[in-house]
């Protein structure tokens, strides 16, 4: 079938900025979105799959969760998820360098910091070795169960969405035989019921009074204490149902797992590049002296240009490949605030797209704007775009967090690419970016922050490691017995100082 693919810059700001804002056609482009017609057999009716006012007014109440004034007030919860993640790592080196499987810890350490954060909750204390909470299995397992379900996905989902209740849906599934899809069904209905359990506590801790939810893990500074705070002062016309207010837990939480996919990524490539791992060291040492040793506020640690450039070019290159996700299984799905590799749109009108550059048509014809017929689907590359030579340079392909300490290229200053971030598509533009791209950013750093500094980190000499771009980029070692199996091994060793 016709299909759009671009990453022209304003090809892309004009179909996610300019039309979705002055022709009014952001509920209409979203509503051919998988998320906004699935999404809700997952996450519920969340912020990723509403549209209209519902979508509006959700992202206006979340506003004030995910703004700067926020993410200050949060690093006294960092600072004791950051405390039990250093004491278990130097427990395991103490007596010398050692080899551990790093995606395993970077996985826990995001999903505390999403519980305790997000949540005032607390899954994992990260004494042993192996998590004991139920939801570190599921959430680890549920992309692979997706993936079985690929024929569902493509073939019986759009039919049975478009013709069949829910309540039906629900029926067919429970007497289907058919193991993955009960799979999913079974981690889909633990991730509900644990949003519920956890919103219950959070209501319950409210009615108790301001005191009972300051003496919660998250002394009411977690993002759904603010969520819920922000609920009870709204208008009427504005107040999120108790229903939306747990779809978007369920969603913070299945956020979690690109989260540690970020940091495992940056901890490899920082081994592949020790020169940059001792240069961020330097960096954070020195502000820590800086500060009398005291622990660096949310300023100092986001003030910090080489570890700010190191998680950018991250950002910018190894985008976290989605698409086995992105378009749901028969009951679920999965969109991720976090780094994709591409987004999707349909034309629900005739349409013409400008380019910044032309391109040839079948005829050989020089063009600088593309028909769209109605019902086209458009896929515009996030990847692309963030690694586009004629923007960036010939040297794009390369990881070099120094490209952000000197000024960049004029072509991509100049390029107007509608990306929320940085000159980058990572994080999406226009009325559907990321709203939370601010939390992503400061996850990664406090984390990435409290490694370097404290342990130096080297690649295992018989160990090829290979990044799988499946649902959610994973790193895979090349060969062994545990070949294909997500894990990231590296020697992790005490810095001692200089």
């Amino acid at each position: 079938r016709k299909q759009l693919y671009t990453f022209d810059p304003k090809a892309m700001h004009h179909i996610l900025v300019k039309v979705l804002r002055e022709m009014s056609l952001a509920d209409q482009l979203s509503e051919h979105l998988p998320t906004t017609r699935s999404g809700p057999l997952l996450f519920g009716k969340g912020l990723l799959s509403t549209i209209g006012e519902q979508h509006r007014k959700q992202r206006k109440m979340l506003n004030p969760v995910f703004s700067i004034a926020h993410m200050r007030s949060m690093s006294e919860l960092y600072t004791g998820m950051n405390f039990h993640l250093r004491n278990a790592l130097t427990e395991r080196v103490q007596n010398g360098a050692r080899e551990i499987d790093l995606l395993g810890w970077m996985a826990r350490a995001a999903l505390e910091l999403i519980g305790q954060s997000g949540f005032g909750y607390s899954f994992d204390n990260m004494v042993d070795d192996v998590p004991r909470h139920e939801y570190s299995i599921v959430i680890k397992d549920l992309a692979p169960a997706l993936a079985r379900l690929a024929f569902a996905r493509f073939y019986l989902l759009p039919l049975a969405l478009k013709f069949l209740p829910t309540y039906a849906l629900t029926f067919i599934m429970n007497i289907t035989p058919w193991k993955s899809l009960h799979d999913v069904r079974d981690m889909v209905n633990y991730m509900h019921e644990l949003s519920v359990e956890v919103y219950k506590e959070k209501k319950c801790a409210f009615e108790e009074g301001d005191e009972a939810v300051v003496n919660q893990i998250g002394k009411g500074k977690d993002l759904l204490s603010i969520m819920m705070k922000e609920n009870r002062n709204a208008d009427s016309e504005d107040k999120l149902e108790e229903a939306e207010i747990i779809a978007q837990v369920t969603f913070i939480f299945a956020a979690m797992d690109t989260t540690s996919s970020g940091l495992s990524r940056i901890l490899h490539l920082l081994t592949l590049h020790p020169e940059v791992q001792d240069k961020m060291r330097d960096e954070l040492v020195a502000a820590r002296k800086e500060h009398q040793g005291s622990q660096l506020s949310y300023d100092e640690l986001v003030g910090l240009p080489y570890l700010d450039a190191v998680c950018r070019e991250t950002l910018r290159l190894c985008v976290y490949s989605h698409r086995n996700i992105y378009f749901l299984l028969i009951f679920a799905l999965v969109e991720r605030y976090a780094p994709v590799s591409s987004l999707l749109r349909k034309s629900i009108e005739d349409a013409i797209v400008p380019l910044s550059r032309p391109v040839r048509d079948a005829h050989g014809n020089e063009v600088t704007e593309i028909f769209l017929p109605k019902a086209t689907t458009v896929m515009i590359s996030i990847m692309n775009a963030n690694r586009d030579p004629k923007l960036w340079g010939p040297d794009v392909l390369e990881w070099k967090p120094d490209r952000w300490l000197s000024p960049l290229p004029e072509a991509i200053v100049n390029s107007k690419m509608p990306g929320v971030y940085s000159h980058l598509m990572t994080f999406n533009g226009g009325s559907r970016s990321c709203i939370g791209f601010k939390f992503s950013q400061l996850e990664m750093k406090v984390v990435i922050a409290m490694l370097v500094e404290n342990f130096k980190f080297s690649t295992s000499q018989n160990k090829e490691i290979f990044w799988q771009m499946s649902g959610i980029a994973s790193p895979v070692v090349v060969g062994g017995s545990n070949s294909g199996h997500p894990q990231l091994p590296l020697i992790v060793e005490l810095y001692r100082g200089a």
